[in-house]
Parts: C-alpha cells; structure tokens; sequence
C-alpha cells in the first residue's frame, strides 16, 4: 500500500485529519496493522494527540476487528461461479527448445604475476636490512628554528650563524645531518627493492638496460601515449617499471 492509501484509512477514524494522520505515519505506523498493535503510550508519542484521543483510536480499531470476521463469513457464503482455467494436468509440457537453453559463463581471473626481482649477492642483501634498520632509527632533519616563524619552512638547511645554538651541538637540539646517519656504501642510492633506478623517456632509453640489475623510472614529463608504449615494450624486455603497474 502507498503512503497515500494508509493516510486516508486513518482519516476514516473519528478525531484523525489529514495533518494528523500524516503525523501518526510519520512515526513508524504505515500500515493499520501497526497501529492496532499500538498502546496509549505509544500514541501519546505523537505531537498532538492526548490520552483521551488515542483510546478513542484504538477502541475504534477494536471495534473494526470485530466486524472483519463477519465480513469473512458473508464473503464465504457467495457462490463462484466455475472456473475456467485449466488444470495443471490439462496443460502440455513444453519441451526445451534451443533457444531456452541458458549459456553458462565461466569467470577468468587474472592470474597474479609476483613482481620482478634483482640479482644480489648475499653481501648486498644483508646490507639492504641493515639500512632498513639504520633507516628507522633515523630521525626527520628539521631546518632550523622552522616552528618560530611562518615564513621557514621545514626543509633542511645547514645552520650557520655565530649565534646559532644547533651549529655549535648544543644539548636538547635537533640532530643535524651527519656521516653516521648513513647507510652502507654497497647499497647507497638503491631502490628498497634493491634495483638501481634508471630515468627513462622514451623506448629508446630502454635499450642499455640490464634488466637483472636495473630498473626504470618513468620520467613525470612523459605523456600517458608514450608511456603505454614505454610498458609495453618494458613488458617484452622483463623490465621492471617502479612508478607504474604493468
């Protein structure tokens, strides 16, 4: 039933308009079944109505309980006329035709390709989690005095200045940029995977590549077209692309 069907039932009790009857549907009571389960309590809820108002909704709805069964019965002693509608029996099957049969769709999932990895000796890959250890430990270098004027920014910068407390190490400062924060030297300017990265522009650049060792980097200037053209050619050479899901 529609909003509007359930709106009228409840205008056809006594002391129920149309704003009023909005106001009880509103309230969660959108069919009449609802509203003949409701209590005085629930009714009283609903702005507008009083104690006296919702008993005189209800002993209404009482009262239409109490005429359905009647209803029911007169309804039963009604003849019907015979139906002509076909049994079940009387009906030929249909036999399945080819153009009923279903086509059944097999979902191909795309096969998981573990990325590409470098050859390391067994020095290299010790010295790449030493550095991811030194790397965690490491601290953010902060420019100097960046949190006392706007116009700083974070970025660093080598302090100087004759009365500069970071430059000369006083306690309580930010660490400075210093040899001992750095990683091993076999493993400098690596990438985390391991390759050493390699700009590259276009599919000529792909050339000179070894791709057990190196891998490459799209430069951010390059255009979409050239790019895909880049992918694919990278795809047929076994090189890995590290800005860019091949």
């Amino acid at each position: 039933m529609t909003k509007e069907d359930v709106i009228k039932q409840f205008t056809l009790l006594k002391g129920v308009g149309s704003a009023k009857a909005e106001l009880i549907y509103s309230y969660g009571f959108d069919t009449v079944d609802k509203l003949k389960k409701a209590t005085v309590d629930d009714l009283k809820k609903i702005q507008g109505i009083t104690e006296k108002n919702a008993q005189d909704i209800l002993n209404q709805l009482k009262e239409d309980k109490k005429k359905e069964p009647l209803k029911e019965k007169e309804e039963k002693k009604v003849t019907k006329p015979p139906s002509t509608e076909k049994k079940p029996e009387d009906i030929p099957e249909k036999k399945p035709s080819k153009d009923d049969s279903v086509e059944i769709v097999e979902e191909t999932t795309d096969e998981y390709k573990a990325k590409k990895k470098p050859k390391l000796s067994k020095k290299q890959k010790e010295q790449l989690r030493v550095r991811k250890q030194i790397k965690k430990r490491t601290p953010t270098f902060l420019r100097e005095e960046w949190f006392r004027y706007k116009r700083i920014p974070k970025n660093w910068r080598r302090p100087d200045g004759i009365t500069s407390k970071m430059r000369i190490n006083l306690s309580y400062r930010p660490s400075k940029v210093r040899v001992g924060f750095r990683g091993p030297k076999e493993v400098r300017c690596l990438h985390s995977s391991g390759f050493e990265e390699i700009l590259v522009y276009n599919t000529k650049d792909l050339q000179n590549i070894d791709p057990t060792k190196q891998a490459v980097r799209i430069g951010s200037t390059v255009g979409t077209k050239k790019r895909l053209e880049i992918a694919k050619k990278a795809e047929e050479l076994e090189i890995r692309i590290l800005n860019m899901k091949v």
